[in-house]
């Protein structure tokens, strides 16, 4: 028998001071697209913001059902308008954080399974990290390096014929 590790390097930053202001700013977008998420049901607003190669922000928010199932997450939202509109053009890096109405998220919130299973195909796509910034309303902010280290051991197209 042989044990394997996973690791994750997280830069966590303790502060909104700390935060670089590239990054400052794309979670603002993601903040405001929160604010536009139609969370009727839940009440739980999500807002995404990519940074693409070519220096666009896409955003994207939360879009709920009567019939859960049908809802559509704010990264994948994000993700599928960006690939729309720029088909070739990879995503650097995104921005994820919620709006909780009755009590303030203190810690980052982190992209659902189907998400990170969608955000990981575009990076192996692209041949390339998307980095991933992950907040709360308030408290500490998480930054990854990539989506890989939110979703190791991901299925993907090589496991296909």
């Amino acid at each position: 028998m042989k044990t394997i590790s996973l690791e994750s390097k997280i830069i966590v930053y303790e502060s909104r001071d700390e935060i670089p202001s590239d990054i400052l700013r794309l979670i603002g977008e993601a903040e405001e697209a929160a604010k536009r998420a139609y969370a009727a049901y839940s009440k739980f607003q999500v807002g995404a913001a990519i940074l693409m190669n070519n220096g666009k922000v896409v955003t994207g928010s939360n879009q709920e059902n009567a019939v859960y199932p049908c809802g559509l997450c704010a990264e994948r939202t994000a993700a599928f308008a960006a690939s729309a509109l720029y088909p070739e053009v990879p995503f650097s890096r995104i921005a994820v954080t919620a709006i909780n109405p009755v009590t303030p998220l203190k810690v980052p919130v982190s992209p659902c399974g189907s998400c990170r299973q969608v955000l990981y195909e575009y990076e192996q796509k692209f041949g390339q990290p998307i980095e991933v910034i992950l907040s709360g309303q308030e408290g500490p902010v998480y930054h990854l390096r990539c989506i890989a280290d939110l979703l190791p051991y991901t299925f993907h197209a090589g496991f296909l014929p």
